[in-house]
Parts: C-alpha cells; structure tokens; sequence
C-alpha cells in the first residue's frame, strides 16, 4: 500500500515506541515523515534506517511542552517540504503515584507535556491542514476511559487530549479536517518501561491495564494510526479506538 504518497506527515514522539513505529509505517507507505523528538541520537537513527529501507524523512528537535519549540518545528517542516498533510501526536509522558502524594511540579509537567503540549502541536498545524484538507491523529489511552489507580496526571491529561480531539473534529469538520484519537493500552514502550510505583501499590491493580492476549509491540498501533491518517479514515472523525486487546471490554 502507498496511501502517503505525496503526503507529508509530521510526527511526536518519534524516537521510540508508536511514534517510532509510526513513522516507519508512514514512510513505508510512501509518506514523508517528519520526525520530532527530544532525543536527538534515536531521531538520527530512525531516520537513516527509513532512508535505508528507501523511505523519505528528516528530523528535527522538539520540546512539545515549548510553544516557541512547536511553532519554529512547524515552521521548519513548512520551509522543508512547503505543505503538511497529517499529524500524528505520540509524544507523552506516564507517571504513577498516589494522588494525596503527586507533587505540583510532577503534575504540571505530565499536563505541559501530555495536554497543553498536545493543544500546542494542534494549533499551530491547523492553518497547514486548513489549506491540505488534512488530518489528525492524536494519543489517548484507556486511561481516558476508565479509571487508572495512582495514575491521576495522566489520565487527567488524556481525558483532556480525548475531549480536545472531539472538539477539534466538530470544529473544523465543514472545513475539511478530521482529528481522531487512539487509545492504546498494554502496548510495550520505553514510556512505560521505566515505570516505578509508590511503595504501597496494589499490583492487583495492574489487571485493570492488562490485556486478554498479552502485550503487543508498538506496530499494532502504528497500523490502525496509519488507517485513521489515510483514505482509508476518510469517513471517520472524532473518534476514539481502543487497541489494547480487549482490557477495556
């Protein structure tokens, strides 16, 4: 399939996980994958491993939490490539601790990455999507549907970004843009790789994020992204999918 070619897709979070795996999809596709990511020395690397399989991509450095960082990588996807077609959003942070014992500033930073980041990426790329008819994709999770115990930041924040999407899908849907979110549970990544927990967590809780059939690899999300991104998506809009094998049904 080559449902991106010709089509520029910038993409968060691209130095690992989903978005990692997003953008080798997007570009085995056909697509351009402008990748962003604070990590500077895995964006490299992603990027010569999708020229190598023949694929087209470049990377640039960003702070998503940065209004000036988003708006100058806006901009400089623009100057590169001189449109932007899709943007898949997987940037994000996960943290898990006990409500009554969650600092402010470890709070604030899960909400300036997580929410206000996401309203950032959003905004500055609609006035590009506007002139392509483009699309968004953006990361929620279950924890947006369900309650997650010492996993009050993020589910605040993907709450917000499952709400934001909805809204920005009925806005903008009379003038040609459509937002979706997924939501993926069980999904092995660096994010949640290096996870701690309180000292009195109840691991019995884990069930509630547990898939019936294990966890999966980024790419069973990267693919239902890349649906949701293509013409494949084209009647969908404002919508939410769960990929996390059944945890929430």
């Amino acid at each position: 399939m080559q449902r991106f070619e010709n089509k520029i897709v910038l993409v968060t979070g691209a130095a690992s996980g989903i978005g990692r795996a997003s953008a080798v999809r997007i570009a085995a596709e056909g697509g351009t994958a402008f990748c962003t990511d604070l990590n500077e020395d895995a964006l490299a690397q992603l990027v010569t491993e999708i020229k190598k399989s023949g694929g087209q991509a470049a990377a640039h450095k960003l702070d998503i939490s940065s209004q000036q960082q988003v708006l100058s990588c806006v901009q400089a996807c623009i100057e590169r490539y001189g449109r932007l077609d899709v943007l898949v959003n997987m940037a994000g942070v996960f943290r898990f601790d006990n409500a009554h014992e969650l600092t402010l500033a470890d709070w604030q930073r899960v909400i300036d990455i997580n929410l206000t980041g996401t309203f950032l990426i959003c905004q500055a790329v609609l006035p590009h999507l506007l002139k392509s008819k483009g699309n968004i994709v953006n990361a929620a999770s279950t924890a947006s549907l369900k309650g997650l115990p010492c996993g009050i930041a993020y589910s605040a924040s993907k709450g917000g970004v499952l709400a934001m999407t909805r809204t920005i899908a009925v806005e903008y849907a009379k003038r040609g843009i459509r937002a979706n979110c997924v939501c993926p549970g069980d999904i092995f990544s660096n994010m949640t790789a290096t996870l701690t927990f309180p000292d009195d967590y109840d691991y019995t809780h884990l069930a509630r994020i547990s898939s019936l059939t294990g966890a999966k690899e980024p790419e069973a999300v990267a693919g239902v992204i890349a649906m949701l991104a293509s013409i494949d998506g084209t009647h969908i809009t404002g919508e939410y999918i769960r990929v996390d094998g059944g945890t929430l049904s």
